[in-house]
């Protein structure tokens, strides 16, 4: 859980730069991946984690514009990635504006149902993205794309790094 504001927002520039660079790998032809008929596909999963941004932040009474959970998935991957810098910018400008360190640890009743604080919101937020670009990372493959080193190194870059 977060304690300040700060903690997280330096988590979250290094989350979001390893979320675009999994975004960034996506390709027009690549967005109807999916692991089996009737899943989500990789377009899917990547405008979730645009839309979960702000619908999560909403969730916790902030509002960071953005697209909602029920918007449609773009057919361009540019527009993923795009969407996904916006949101992210305005959940930021968002949270500093509105929230300080000792709203953090503050209870939340999110969804209705899980007991956290805001800081655990947070926490969740940025649990939720992880939890996704390991799913894509896996379709990303299946596309037959590269996927790209997100905590360490692929399997190209690393046999790149023993030539």
């Amino acid at each position: 859980m977060y304690r300040s504001l700060n903690d997280f927002l330096q988590d979250w520039a290094q989350e979001e730069a390893l979320t675009l660079k999994v975004l960034e790998t996506l390709t027009d032809a690549s967005l109807p991946q999916a692991v089996s008929d009737g899943k989500r596909t990789l377009g899917d999963l990547g405008w979730h984690l645009v839309s979960s941004v702000s619908g999560m932040l909403g969730a916790g009474g902030l509002q960071a514009e953005g697209p909602g959970f029920d918007s449609p998935t773009p057919t361009k991957a540019s527009e993923i990635v795009e969407g996904y810098r916006q949101v992210s910018e305005k959940a930021v400008a968002a949270l500093k504006q509105h929230w300080n360190d000792e709203k953090l640890s503050e209870k939340l009743l999110l969804f209705g149902f899980i007991d956290t604080t805001y800081g655990g919101l947070l926490n969740t937020i940025v649990r939720h993205q992880i939890h996704h670009r390991g799913q894509m990372t896996v379709l990303i493959r299946q596309a037959g794309l590269v996927p790209p080193g997100v905590y360490g190194p692929n399997e190209e870059e690393t046999a790149a790094m023993r030539k």
